[in-house]
C-alpha cells in the first residue's frame, strides 16, 4: 500500500458510463468506464461505487492509461466486485475513491497483468471487509 497520490482522499468522481475497448471484460474484470478530470495519480484505488442497482458497492478503481493492452487514453474505470456483467452504458457512475493501492505500471505480458489484477482483487476484498 502506498500514499503517493497528490490529492487528499476520500474524493468523489462521477460521470456517465462510456464504451471503451472491452479489455477488462476480456480479462475477466469487466469495468464501467467514465471520462472525468482528476488530478489523482495514475494507479489502482479501492472505494465504493453507486451504479444502477448497486449502492455503496465495493470497487477496484483504475485511473490512468492501460498501456499493457495498448490503450493510449487516460480514463477512470471501476470493477464492482461480484456485480453482474451487463452493459451499464449511459448510466451515472459515482465513485467514492477511498484508498490508493498501487501505481500504474506497464507489464511485460498479459499474464503478468492478470497476476497483478488478481492480487489487487484479493487486497481490495480484504479492504472492503475491514
Amino acid at each position: 500500500m502506498n500514499d503517493n497520490n497528490n490529492q487528499a482522499l476520500p474524493i468523489t468522481l462521477q460521470g456517465k458510463v462510456t464504451h471503451f475497448k472491452g479489455n477488462g471484460r476480456k480479462l475477466g474484470y469487466p469495468t464501467a468506464n467514465i471520462h472525468t478530470n482528476t488530478t489523482l495519480d495514475d494507479g489502482v484505488y479501492f472505494g465504493w461505487a453507486d451504479l444502477g442497482e448497486y449502492k455503496h458497492y465495493p470497487a477496484l478503481i483504475f485511473i490512468g492509461t492501460p498501456t499493457t493492452v495498448g490503450d493510449k487514453g487516460r480514463r477512470v474505470e471501476a470493477h464492482l466486485l461480484d456485480a453482474k456483467d451487463v452493459d451499464y452504458y449511459d448510466l451515472e457512475l459515482k465513485l467514492g475513491v477511498q484508498l490508493f493501492h498501487r501505481s500504474n505500471q506497464t507489464f511485460k505480458s498479459i499474464d503478468e497483468l492478470l497476476i497483478a489484477m488478481k492480487s489487487d482483487e484479493a487486497s481490495g476484498r480484504a479492504w472492503a471487509k475491514s
